[in-house]
């Protein structure tokens, strides 16, 4: 069976397109086989991003590896029993259609509560959430006091992920390895920064999560959406002689490869 990244939480902004395309990307480049769904079924970025890079790849006469993109396919209501939600049918669908082909299915969420992205987190072998390093991102997932020390408990999207880790449980599949990955951390050594380190650390104790760097605010990131390309791409294109903050980003990218300890996956890039 394919094992099944989820990437969400419920606040816009944090980067979870980007982790998404990236992640995705980087399993495609190491020979992994790799599936994705975009369940931001409006506005649609990660569907995007690989339809900007299948028009980019064609354009230039590229062939770079490239995750697998599927819109989720519609269905009769009509065909629906009742009782029974239209969209559990349409990601069911959508996902059983990728498992066969591929050794990953990455789901990327949209940034509010939506069923699909409740059902999405229950199918999760490991859900990546990305977290801008705020207190403002981290009411996401707890509450904390005035002086952002002590946790008063949990957030409403830190209770979905119990939910899917409980509906996991009675089906008897393997427990949820949620990571929360800290994004856009300040490179100075600053009081907020401090806290957050510290709350992050009490709560990854008290609800089951672990935490991996992410990727700092850099300009690159806005410049190879509109082409659909990653920061592993950049040499294939042509770039040389990466400069440091490319550098740096890669850098990143590796590491959090390598912090999500993915089964078969060894960094090599």
């Amino acid at each position: 069976m394919a094992h099944i990244i989820v990437v969400g939480n419920e606040k816009g902004g944090a980067g979870k397109s980007t982790v998404s395309m990236h992640v995705a990307t980087a399993l495609s480049r190491m020979g992994h086989k790799v599936g994705c769904l975009d369940l931001d079924l409006r506005q649609k970025t990660m569907g995007r991003y690989i339809s900007n890079r299948m028009a980019y790849l064609a354009k230039h006469d590229l062939d770079l590896p490239t995750p697998d993109y599927i819109d989720l396919p519609e269905v009769d209501q009509a065909s629906v029993p009742d009782g029974e939600n239209i969209h559990d049918h349409r990601l069911s669908m959508a996902v059983a259609g990728l498992e066969p082909e591929n050794d990953f299915i990455l789901i990327d969420c949209p940034g509010s509560h939506t069923r699909l992205s409740q059902v999405a987190h229950s199918l999760a072998d490991t859900l990546i959430t990305p977290l801008n390093d705020s207190f403002i991102d981290f009411d996401l997932l707890a509450h904390v006091d005035s002086d952002g020390e002590e946790i008063t408990g949990p957030s409403v999207y830190s209770e979905m992920v119990w939910n899917a880790r409980q509906l996991r449980a009675r089906a008897g599949l393997s427990p949820i390895d949620w990571i929360v990955v800290r994004n856009r951390m300040g490179a100075q050594h600053m009081v907020n920064k401090e806290k957050m380190e510290r709350v992050i650390s009490k709560l990854s104790k008290r609800i089951g999560f672990r935490t991996a760097p992410g990727f700092n605010e850099r300009v690159i990131f806005r410049e190879l959406f509109p082409r659909g390309l990653t920061l592993l791409d950049l040499r294939d294109i042509g770039v040389k002689g990466l400069n440091i903050s490319n550098v740096a980003a890669r850098n990143e990218l590796r590491g959090l490869i390598g912090a999500l300890k993915l089964p078969g996956v060894t960094v090599d890039f």
